[in-house]
């Protein structure tokens, strides 16, 4: 019984159907489902699947997007029916993430956002135009294991540069991992600023994060 109401959490994330994903998460407290295995067993498989189509070509940045949002709201239902219990989801690690000052692109940073934060990590969105020293008050703040930093403009590009040079100035990256992003980046680039890597989109920068991790 179960296992159905699990694909059909998984389907709701595929079509991008956040109304649907939002009532199942109900369906699953009501019928008594932990919301750990609603989560895990049945919309991350969702994620998993649009994630894997979208990497190969097969599914479109809209369709991320929907099954994105629909994740989000699903998970909202799920972790506050967890902190009723006084259970949590287990965080895989702590992220920063912003577009950097100069640069008001906001989809794509976003987007990695809500992946990030679907896939179990603690995600810390500082929103657009952020100031070099706001992110790294908040990777101090947060003890954060990461930090994203979007640029779209080959004249805000530089700032990625500014941040690995600030944490590095403050002691701070041998602890802290920093990922890159956005049109004008590029994997050389991320590479001669000092950064840790890069990623043309969400669904690698969630392996990027994870591999970061899982190397430490």
């Amino acid at each position: 019984m179960n296992e159905e109401l699990f694909q059909a959490m998984a389907q709701s994330i595929i079509d991008g159907d956040t109304d649907k994903a939002v009532s199942l998460a109900n369906q699953a407290i009501a019928q008594g489902i932990p919301p750990m295995d609603a989560i895990n067993k049945g919309f991350v498989q969702g994620v998993n699947y649009i994630g894997n189509e979208f990497a190969e070509g097969c599914a479109f940045l809209p369709e991320l997007v929907m099954a994105g949002d629909s994740m989000k709201a699903a998970v909202a239902v799920l972790e506050t029916e967890l902190a009723k219990t006084g259970a949590t989801r287990d965080v895989v690690g702590t992220v920063v993430i912003g577009t950097v000052q100069g640069d008001i692109h906001d989809i794509g940073k976003s987007l990695v956002g809500v992946m990030l934060s679907v896939n179990g990590f603690e995600v810390h969105d500082l929103g657009v135009d952020v100031p070099i020293v706001k992110f790294v008050e908040k990777a101090i703040e947060t003890n954060a294991d990461l930090v994203a930093a979007s640029a779209l403009l080959t004249t805000s590009m530089t700032r990625q540069r500014d941040l690995v040079e600030a944490l590095d100035d403050m002691g701070l990256r041998s602890k802290v991992k920093v990922i890159v992003g956005g049109a004008p980046a590029t994997p050389t680039w991320a590479k001669d600023i000092g950064a840790d890597g890069y990623s043309a989109d969400a669904v690698g920068a969630v392996e990027l994060a994870r591999s970061l991790l899982a190397a430490r």
